[in-house]
């Protein structure tokens, strides 16, 4: 019964073994926060006008191909918001629009 206490009274100390749970939710919002600052880099630089619209959408389609890169090597846990359907269908999706948007970003000028 003591021992019992003891590791009661260990837990509600802070004294467990193991990665906080928030910690690991941070990590997996850090794939999604990474992709996301790649496309607002994009939408920026082609925000600065017409010269810059094929650097800007080539940065988005590089960020989406990260995207994909990531969702496909990362675990679920770790995906974060990643992860909205099977590994496949998001690393297809990701990469298809990826390509799509640096084929744009290659036509113009």
């Amino acid at each position: 019964m003591a021992n019992r206490a003891a590791r009661a009274g260990a837990h509600s100390a802070g004294q467990h073994k193991g990665p906080d749970a928030s910690v690991l939710r941070g990590l997996a919002a850090l794939p999604y926060l990474i992709v996301l600052a790649g496309v607002a880099a994009g939408l920026f630089v082609a925000w600065q006008g017409s010269r810059f619209a094929g650097w800007g959408a080539g940065l988005v389609g590089g960020a989406l191909l990260v995207a994909a890169a990531a969702r496909l090597v990362l675990p679920q846990r770790f995906a974060g918001l990643l992860a909205s359907r099977s590994k496949a269908l998001d690393t297809a999706a990701f990469t298809v629009l990826g390509t799509a948007v640096l084929a744009v970003a290659a036509w113009l000028p």
